[in-house]
């Protein structure tokens, strides 16, 4: 079935800024409150957010195959579960009636009325109900910086990590839509000249810059998903800020891994931009030497050409830029994460949330977490206001944008924001 949606001749009969991250060859999914306090699933074009809900009660998805409450849900679940042919029905659907050839809806004022709101109308929701998380650690670039730091800097990566994609099980509870704010967490860390452990804050609060992937139902229990048949499960894909507590982090890890460094939040973009719109933006991924066990073996581009970027806005103070990076960085792909995951017959549901691990590039200036971009606080970052920073201070925004771009079309996912509070004082 071709993808009919994403032909760049077409215009929309609403109104998109030129370097708007949602024209009308995106057709992001997400889930919106109304200023009526209706939540609705709903998608967006330029700077309207549309009730697909409302949509299709008024009769525009006739002929594709949905239950009558499939967009009347607070969650995207339901129509994930669809499957991709009905996701592609859909978004070639919605492509058509915004056309700006199309004037079925264009001229009907009172429909119109009860469909297109504008997006500052409306307060985005966590898009799915995420029942299981788990983060990849999957950049080659981060994984040696963090190896040279903290282990020898001769042997940074660990035997295993050429051979799979390395990642552990998060926790699902704490994760938050763009603009919800985060509190400076509390726990146990181990000072350089101390002797026991100390309780408080974590001095060193931490973004990772990462994207994460969206699943339908995949498997059942007991069986693997081939990773040449992986994408036909990944629905679509968020910025995600991973925040992490390096200093709590250091000191529980061993030998479990992470555990409250990283699961105190995680902040999501709330439009999942789907796997189709993104296929003009496929590209090459980086040569893997050694070639991986057949299981983890592909041929073409499985890596997408996505730009991100890290700014930091203190409280009442002007953004500054610290990181531009892109996802084609990365050393394991999306199907292969998904196919590793579930080698072992681990079962992928529907909303499931996969992680990509912190995207660093090549260079210090594509870093993608403030460990890295100062050395773990050697070299701190000076910021548009004159002070600096070593790691997060309270009261910081950290926003992470992102997007692709080529001759033809831009496709963006909008924007992650989340400010940083002061801790909650323990009971």
């Amino acid at each position: 079935m071709p993808i009919t949606a994403n032909n760049p001749k077409i215009k929309s009969w609403l109104e998109v800024a030129e370097n708007s991250d949602f024209p009308i060859q995106n057709i992001p999914f997400g889930v919106f409150l109304t200023k009526d306090d209706v939540v609705t699933v709903g998608t967006r074009i330029g700077d309207f957010a549309i009730d697909l809900g409302a949509l299709h009660q008024l009769g525009y998805f006739e002929g594709i195959d949905l239950t009558d409450d499939v967009f009347l849900q607070d969650a995207l679940n339901e129509f994930i579960s669809a499957g991709k042919k009905t996701w592609r029905l859909v978004r070639n659907r919605i492509a058509e009636i915004f056309d700006s050839e199309n004037p079925a809806l264009r001229e009907n004022k009172k429909h119109k009325d009860v469909v297109i709101f504008n997006i500052e109308d409306v307060e985005m929701q966590l898009p799915v109900y995420i029942g299981d998380y788990t983060d990849f650690f999957s950049s080659r670039e981060h994984a040696t910086n963090t190896g040279k730091m903290f282990r020898d800097p001769a042997n940074a990566l660990l035997p295993n990590w050429l051979h799979i994609p390395v990642g552990y099980h998060g926790r699902s509870s704490t994760i938050v839509p763009s603009g919800i704010p985060v509190h400076r967490p509390m726990g146990q860390t181990m000072p350089a000249d101390a002797t026991a452990p100390v309780f408080g804050p974590s001095r060193l609060v931490d973004f990772e810059l990462e994207t994460a992937f969206i699943t339908t139902d995949a498997n059942i229990m007991g069986e693997n998903i081939p990773v040449n048949e992986a994408e036909e499960y990944i629905f679509g894909m968020v910025l995600l800020n991973d925040w992490s507590a390096r200093d709590i982090q250091k000191w529980e890890y061993v030998p479990l891994g992470p555990f409250l460094a990283k699961n105190f939040a995680s902040s999501i973009s709330p439009w999942i931009v789907t796997m189709d719109a993104l296929e003009p933006f496929r590209c090459a991924s980086p040569k893997q030497d050694p070639t991986p066990l057949p299981y983890l073996q592909q041929k073409g581009d499985h890596a997408f050409d996505v730009n991100l970027q890290v700014g930091i806005a203190p409280e009442n103070g002007e953004e500054t830029i610290i990181s531009n990076t892109n996802l084609k960085y990365m050393y394991w792909t999306m199907s292969q994460q998904l196919a590793h995951h579930t080698i072992n017959g681990c079962r992928i549901n529907s909303g499931d949330m996969m992680g990509s691990g912190t995207i660093s590039g090549p260079t210090e200036d594509s870093f993608g977490s403030m460990l890295e971009l100062t050395w773990g606080g050697k070299n701190p970052i000076k910021m548009k206001d004159g002070s600096e920073r070593k790691f997060i201070n309270d009261g910081d925004t950290v926003i992470m944008r992102g997007y692709c771009q080529n001759n033809d079309i831009r496709i963006g996912f909008g924007e992650v924001s989340s400010k940083l509070l002061p801790p909650i004082p323990t009971k």
